[in-house]
């Protein structure tokens, strides 16, 4: 069976105090859909926040406000470029090969898969390791770092692609839902940028507001 999950890299907390979030222990990768729970939600929405905290000096907005929420807040709401580290996963379930997202690699980075299925044929996902999803005649063929003479490969069908292609904007489309209601409850006085702002990085319509 393969799986294919949209998922953002983690990192370890590190005493992070401003919402409730789930503790990881290590760098890893989160699923996102409509299961998680709300710190897993608070998590993720930490996360890609903590993506893009980037000091206004440097591309000249305006200054971080002096509050730690409004300050770790700021970079998401105000830059015109945003970025969720992370990507798509896929795993053969038979073998136990996975494919991860590289480094550099963003969620908003994820329709490039399409390219693969209806454009040039193949599309690569970061470095270290560096994924890479190829159609050869009617499958698709993802080696896990094509940097490795010996790495490993996931073939599948082109028609089964696209399908999980589509139920991973499912899955995206859900997060958000649950991202919107999450804000609702725990960032009240940011919950409308905030969402906008998710749904921007997630290149998704932003749900409708009560």
């Amino acid at each position: 069976m393969i799986v294919l999950q949209p998922v953002l890299e983690v990192r370890a907390p590190n005493g992070f105090d401003l919402w409730p979030v789930a503790a990881f222990g290590a760098n890893g990768f989160l699923p996102l859909g409509g299961a998680l729970k709300p710190a897993q939600v608070g998590t993720a929405v930490m996360r890609i926040a903590e993506c893009n905290d980037i000091d206004p000096e440097v591309d000249g907005r305006s200054p971080r406000p002096a509050d730690p929420l409004g300050s770790f807040l700021h970079g998401l709401l105000t830059m015109d470029h945003l970025f969720a580290a992370g990507g798509l996963r896929v795993t053969d379930t038979a073998t136990g090969i996975t494919l991860l997202p590289g480094c550099c690699n963003g969620l908003e980075e994820r329709r490039d898969w399409l390219e693969v299925i209806d454009g040039d044929g193949w599309a690569s996902f970061g470095h270290d390791p560096s994924p890479l999803a190829e159609r050869v005649g009617t499958a698709v063929r993802l080696t896990v770092d094509a940097e490795q003479d010996d790495s490993p490969v996931i073939e599948l069908p082109v028609s089964h692609l696209r399908d999980l292609l589509a139920d991973a904007e499912r899955d995206l489309a859900d997060f958000l839902r649950l991202a919107a209601s999450w804000t609702d409850r725990h960032l009240p006085d940011h919950a409308a940028p905030v969402v906008s702002a998710i749904a921007r990085v997630l290149d998704l319509p932003a749900p409708p507001r009560p």
